[in-house]
């Protein structure tokens, strides 16, 4: 097996993780207030990252005074995304916010281009504006369709795209795993503290058996994402990540009953053309800069 291809399988795992994620959390988040189930799913993800972290001796807290304000800045942007896309996708189907999320690709090259200078030709500018324009037609503001959850989700592109982009800035001395479970104990301080401001529900077996397999998935969707970075060639593997929206249209029919209907469809069908066609200039461009 190829490293790219060793690599396009570990995305599409990481990418099947977080969606089965997505859903088990949607169906516990029904009978369970949201900073209550963020709360508890935190812990066990802190405690699994912690024990993966120390079992890969990636567990590192050592690092440059300006790293941990990097850092600083990712854990706020992600603690913004978890409420914000929690939100979101307790109250709309899980394909439609999946279909936001594809988006990022698209931001993330956008806010590279303006806040960091990096050049992005004409043909990836007019990719990301149809892409915009995609993502236009899935949330389609103006219409009955579209609510506050609807800026939610669009509020947790625009907070991921932060985290990205600081996480770009960060030194190669700082240990990825050991950001993430920084991350990760960061949303459960917030978590835990916004739960003070509610009455916590009592939780069954079900709900908690729901909740456990939840903080599985998304340790395990973390630990692919993490080994995908060490396999293969990123502008290679990246496209795969696109697989999420197949996982989230065959997830949201099979357990919730939901379908997109063909405006939805076709907004996403655009995000994701728009997102491989950039990811593929920027490969095409770094191939061109290599020396021969």
């Amino acid at each position: 097996m190829s490293p790219n291809v060793a690599g396009a399988l570990l995305m599409m795992a990481s990418m099947a993780a977080f969606t089965i994620n997505d859903t088990f959390v949607k169906l516990v988040g029904q009978t369970i207030p949201l900073f209550q189930l963020l709360t508890l799913r935190a812990i066990l993800a802190t405690l699994l990252l912690l024990i993966l972290a120390r079992a890969l001796g990636r567990l590192r807290f050592s690092m440059p005074r300006a790293d941990r304000k990097l850092v600083a800045w990712r854990c706020l942007a992600e603690i913004a995304a978890a409420y914000f896309f929690l939100s979101a996708l307790l109250a709309m189907p899980l394909a439609n916010v999946t279909a936001i999320l594809q988006v990022l690709p698209l931001t993330v090259t956008l806010g590279a281009a303006l806040f960091f200078r990096e050049q992005v030709g004409w043909r990836r500018m007019i990719a990301i504006c149809v892409g915009f324009a995609g993502m236009v037609l899935i949330v389609r503001p103006g219409t009955d369709g579209f609510t506050q959850h609807s800026l939610f989700a669009l509020a947790a592109v625009a907070s991921v795209t932060v985290r990205d982009l600081v996480t770009r800035r960060m030194s190669a001395e700082v240990s990825s795993m050991t950001v993430t479970v920084i991350t990760s104990a960061s949303i459960l301080v917030f978590a835990a503290l916004a739960s003070l401001t509610i009455d916590w529900q009592p939780v069954n077996m079900r709900e908690g058996a729901l909740i456990a397999a939840s903080s599985l998935f998304i340790m395990g969707g973390y630990a692919f994402s993490v080994m995908v970075m060490r396999v293969g060639e990123v502008s290679a593997v990246a496209p795969f990540r696109y697989t999420g929206l197949l996982w989230a249209l065959l997830l949201g029919w099979l357990v919730f009953g939901d379908w997109p209907d063909g405006i939805t469809m076709l907004g996403g069908a655009i995000v994701v053309a728009s997102g491989i066609f950039t990811l593929y200039r920027e490969r095409r461009l770094k191939s061109e800069k290599k020396p021969a």
